[in-house]
Order: structure tokens, then C-alpha cells, then sequence
């Protein structure tokens, strides 16, 4: 009853004229980005960020993430359509999803995939909706070593859970630490690493990289593989609809395992390319007609669009419960939560109650009215991915321009933003996954104030870290994650060893 009355008060903060006006551009914009190959989620999100600087942070935050849903669906259209996945995690989606469309059963495809995405959005929103007000109870139990607990529990998530290749994830992270200590120590007054410049005194800001990591590397990476593009045509009735929500109940074991994978893997760093490639494979593999997969069946839409989108919602109850983000969008926009003033973390319930109920209920109002756009607009979206990329990239390129501009009016900023572009697009080109880099740069000022301010107040002690049950708990934690591909590794060669044990003997027995 609890999360019932917080939502109605959400809702009560969220319908205004202006939070509705806003959540529809976001949702356009979100669509619009989302079928444009090259771009997505993350990267609309950082791009579009400036816009929002002016607004308060309710409407900022409902408008940005009403982009992420808008770009989650709009992914489905260029993989459907064009063989091109909007999205690294809705590749799955093309392995049925363009097989269909080569059928002349596009319409059905794109239906599956919006309906399925909004299914996996809901239950996910659900999940956040009843988990939320007990984050509120122990909010006021942290202070700085309970922080830095969770700072460490984030980074050594990321290299123990994470998917990407482990010292590549290390990498990166350090890199972003290593700039978050770019300008003036806000303790010793001290300059670190500013060469100079004195542009680098107020540090690097985040929102400059963030652009320039997201918007500019994907330009040049799309510009470098396709100009032009040709795909299928699709427009989407209602009977076409009403045929695939009939069939729907059919697979509602695939829905419902799919969305339970999606949460898990959104909450922890597992992501939703993992939740949508687990989701295929197992729907796949639980099938009674597995040689049908990869030839057009509905079901392997279902899987992956259900499992992908309810990570990438459920991603944003650790960033806002705990600061700490699931995803690379959940990263940025915690990093937008920062520019606008609010701690994401425990306390944020507690303090800022009608900025986190108006940003649930958006999310339910969003997604509705997300899957009855794209379910009346396809034709118009699908048209966009006809027009040469060439002749689109320099509008979104001064797009970039102007947004990073606009953060300090410094001219200095733009040429920062061009050089963290490069820096992106060579990451992307030898495998170094940014999220992480982008984590580390977000929060690695605040890690390193907590665990100052920790030091500080126990005389140099590291056992600070384990003076109570949280801290101590967290802080192990966050330990066993860091070393959790050493353990794991090690429980494999013994199994190994094991298995070859037993093999042996039995070989001698005969």
C-alpha cells in the first residue's frame, strides 16, 4: 500500500501540460535517434543533455529518459527492417526479426518487438515500483565509509560481472579515475595534472567527455562503414497488431523468463546484451522446434526485445537506490542527476521524494505512450534510414558542438569534446568498453572525498570499512566481485582436474 500511494503522488507531480509536452519530444527524439544506425540511447541521451539544463529536474529527467525509451524502441526498426542493429544488445533481435521482414512479415515483427519491449519495460517498473520505498528505511545509516563501500561495490562490479574481457574493463576504469583527478584538489587546494591550462582547473567536465565519447566516436565509426542504407518497407494495421496479441499468451513462459533475466542482469553490470543473448539462446533451447529459430520465428522476437528492455529499465533502480548505474545511459544520466544538484544514492528517496515518484510514474506513462507512437509512426521512422548518413552526421556533429559549448561557453570544451571523440572511436575500435571509463569518471571525485573524509574521521584505520555490519558487508562484497574471476577461474581448473580424475580412474577400472 506503501508504493501504492508514493506512485499516486508521482503520478499527482508528473501531469502537468509541461511534463506531458516534454515527455512526447523526448519520446520523438528518443524514436528519431534510435533508428539512426550509429547512434542509440547512451549516445541520444549524452547528446541531448544540454537541452536540459535550463528545466527543472523533474522535467529534465522525465524528458531524458523518455529519450532512452523512445531509443530502445526505435532500435527494433533498423534491426527488423534493415539487417542493422540499432543497439549492441538488439542484435538477437535481426536473428528472427530481418527473416520475417524478408518474409513480408515485417509488421508482425516490428509488433512483437514493441509489445514484447514494453512487457519487459513493465514488469521491470513494477519491480522498481515495490523495491523503492524499502531503500528509504536504512537511508540515513550511510555516511562517508558506507559510501565509499558502495563506490568500491560499483567498481568491482564491473570487472567481476561485467562481460567484457576483465583487464580491458580495468583499463578503462583506471583512465577514468585518472582524469576525475584532472584540476584543483578540493582538500589540499593543490593542482593536479592541469599542465598549464588553465581551462583544466575546474576539471574535466563530465558531459563534455560523455559527448564526445558517445556522439562523436559513433559518427566517425558510421561514417566509416555505410553512407546510405536500403531496407524493407512496413506500415502497421490494427488487424496485424490484434494477430500478434492473440498469439502472445502462447509464449508467455518465454515472456516471463525473459523479463526475469532482463531485471537481474539490468540491477547487477550484466547488461542487456547479455540479458538479450541469455533470453534467445534459452528460448531457443527450451523450444520443441529449435530448427525454426533463425528462419523467422516470432519467438525469437519475443525473447530478446522482452529481455534487453527490462535491463535497461531495471538498470536505473541501482543508480538512483545506490548511485550505482547498471548501464552506460544509467551512467550519464547519474552524471545529469549530479549537474542538476541531487545525490543519487539512499538518500534521494528520502530528500527528493517527488523527483523520484514522478520519474516512476513516467516511466509507466512513458512506455505506454512510447509503444502507441511507434506503433502509428513506423513508416515515417523507417523512411529516415533512407536519407544518406552523410548528409545527416554534420547536423548532429554541430549538434554535439553546441551542446558542449553551452556547458561552460568555452570554446576550449569543443575542442575537449573532439579529442575524448577520437579517444571513444579507438576504444571502440580495439574492444574497451566505456561504461566503465564513463563510471569512473562520474564518480571517481566522490569516491575519493569519501574515502578522505572516512580516513579522516578514523585516525588512517582501513578497518573503518568493516566497523559495522553495512560497511562490512558491502565492503567484502564488493571484495569477492573484484576477485570473483580469480575464484571462479580456480574452481574451473579444479573441476577440470576433477573431471579428468575421474576419467582416468574409471579408464583403469576397465
Amino acid at each position: 500500500m506503501e508504493a501504492f500511494g508514493l506512485l499516486v503522488y508521482g503520478f499527482s507531480v508528473l501531469l502537468t501540460w509541461k511534463i506531458l509536452a516534454l515527455m512526447m519530444v523526448g519520446l520523438v527524439l528518443g524514436i528519431f535517434v534510435g533508428v539512426l544506425p550509429g547512434l542509440g540511447g547512451p549516445n541520444g541521451v549524452a547528446i541531448l543533455l544540454p537541452l536540459t539544463f535550463t528545466m527543472d529536474p523533474t522535467s529534465a529527467i522525465v524528458m531524458l529518459s523518455c529519450i532512452y525509451w523512445g531509443a530502445l524502441f526505435g532500435g527494433a526498426i533498423t534491426s527488423i527492417l534493415f539487417n542493422i542493429p540499432g543497439e549492441a544488445w538488439s542484435v538477437a533481435t535481426t536473428f528472427d526479426g530481418y527473416p520475417m521482414a524478408q518474409q513480408g512479415k515485417a509488421a508482425e515483427a516490428l509488433t512483437a518487438a514493441f509489445t514484447s519491449s514494453f512487457i519487459g519495460s513493465l514488469v521491470a517498473v513494477l519491480l522498481i515500483t515495490f523495491l523503492a520505498p524499502g531503500i528509504a528505511s536504512f537511508a540515513l545509516r550511510f555516511g562517508p565509509p558506507e559510501f565509499f563501500a558502495v563506490y568500491l561495490l560499483t567498481f568491482c562490479s564491473f570487472v567481476g560481472l561485467g562481460r567484457e574481457e576483465k583487464h580491458k574493463t580495468i583499463i578503462s576504469m583506471a583512465l577514468g579515475l585518472l582524469l576525475a583527478g584532472v584540476g584543483m584538489d578540493t582538500v589540499s587546494g593543490q593542482l593536479r595534472m592541469t599542465f598549464g591550462f588553465d581551462e583544466l582547473l575546474r576539471g574535466i567536465n563530465f558531459l563534455v567527455a560523455v559527448i564526445g565519447l558517445f556522439g562523436i566516436s559513433e559518427i566517425l565509426l558510421t561514417m566509416e562503414e555505410r553512407l546510405a542504407l536500403r531496407g524493407h518497407a512496413a506500415s502497421i494495421s490494427l488487424r496485424v497488431v490484434l494477430k500478434v496479441w492473440k498469439e502472445m499468451p502462447r509464449y508467455w513462459v518465454t515472456l516471463l523468463r525473459s523479463s526475469a533475466i532482463g531485471c537481474w542482469l539490468g540491477i547487477t553490470p550484466g547488461g542487456a546484451i547479455a540479458a538479450s543473448f541469455m533470453s534467445y539462446n534459452l528460448a531457443k533451447r527450451f523450444s520443441k522446434d529449435k530448427e525454426s529459430f533463425g528462419k523467422g520465428r516470432i519467438e525469437g522476437v519475443f525473447a530478446p526485445e522482452t529481455a534487453a528492455h527490462a535491463s535497461g529499465t531495471s538498470a536505473l533502480l541501482p543508480m538512483l537506490a545506490l548511485g550505482i548505474p547498471g548501464s552506460g545511459t544509467a551512467a550519464i544520466l547519474l552524471g545529469g542527476l549530479m549537474v542538476w544538484g541531487l545525490n543519487p544514492g539512499p538518500l534521494l528517496f528520502v530528500e527528493h521524494k517527488g523527483f523520484v515518484w514522478g520519474l516512476i510514474a513516467s516511466m509507466y506513462l512513458g512506455n505506454v505512450v512510447g509503444l502507441i507512437l511507434v506503433l502509428t509512426t513506423v513508416p515515417i521512422f523507417a523512411a529516415v534510414l533512407r536519407v544518406p548518413f552523410s548528409a545527416i552526421a554534420p547536423m548532429i556533429v554541430v549538434s554535439c558542438a553546441i551542446g558542449a559549448y553551452a556547458i561552460q561557453n568555452a570554446m576550449f570544451d569543443i575542442w575537449l569534446m573532439l579529442l575524448f571523440g577520437v579517444v571513444g572511436y579507438v576504444f571502440k575500435k580495439i574492444g574497451i568498453p566505456l561504461a566503465p571509463f564513463t563510471l569512473a569518471l562520474v564518480l571517481g571525485n566522490r569516491a575519493e572525498d569519501s574515502f578522505r573524509l572516512s580516513m579522516i574521521g578514523s585516525g588512517g584505520d582501513m578497518r573503518v570499512f568493516w566497523s559495522n555490519g553495512l560497511v562490512g558487508s558491502i565492503t567484502t562484497l564488493a571484495l569477492v566481485l573484484l576477485l570473483w574471476p580469480l575464484i571462479g577461474g580456480a574452481f574451473g581448473r579444479m573441476r577440470s582436474a576433477f573431471a579428468r580424475k575421474t576419467a582416468t580412474g574409471t579408464a583403469d577400472v576397465r
